[in-house]
């Protein structure tokens, strides 16, 4: 089940943000994130507060979330993108994380299908998201899902110095 989250929602969305960074500074994920820069507790409250913040809900608890909305970044506007969209006909995915202890399981993919099924919903026929190109999970999932790599953009991103971000986008 997908909603919409809530404050209350606050704390399990940081756990898991907190359970990728163990992973990543124990050598077991390669994401390109740093505790205390991105993403913290304070990513996920302003997200919460302007109503793009989305949970996925298993049996009572928080599996993954992420943010949906329309908000492209100043490096998207380098990226040489598939697709000239224009802006209110894109919808973007940000930040989409799966607890570790609920990987492997299809959430990711699920939550992707859930933004695809809201960009129809909105009338937005082109999707966008990015990823660290360090982050190769991520990475072939969205490939595995019908997304093409448009370009890399060399970039200081939320906070973290000389990331290559991959810039993935798809049409409906």
């Amino acid at each position: 089940m997908f909603r919409r989250a809530e404050m209350g929602d606050l704390n399990a969305i940081t756990e898991i943000y907190d359970e990728i960074h163990s992973e990543i500074e124990a050598g077991r994920a390669s994401i390109g994130w740093i505790r205390g820069v991105y993403p913290t507790r304070a990513t996920a409250e302003a997200a919460i507060q302007l109503g793009d913040m989305y949970v996925e809900i298993k049996d009572g608890g928080i599996v993954a979330a992420a943010r949906i909305n329309q908000h492209q970044g100043p490096e998207y506007d380098g990226a040489s993108w598939s697709f000239d969209a224009p802006p209110d006909e894109v919808l973007v995915l940000h930040t989409l994380v799966v607890s570790p202890r609920f990987g492997g399981r299809g959430y990711g993919t699920k939550f992707v299908h859930y933004y695809e099924d809201c960009a129809r919903d909105r009338g937005c026929p082109y999707l966008r998201m990015d990823t660290n190109a360090v982050n190769h999970a991520a990475r072939a999932l969205y490939r595995k899902l019908g997304y093409r790599e448009a370009c890399i953009v060399p970039c200081e991103f939320n906070g973290i110095p000389n990331v290559q971000l991959v810039c993935l986008d798809k049409r409906l």
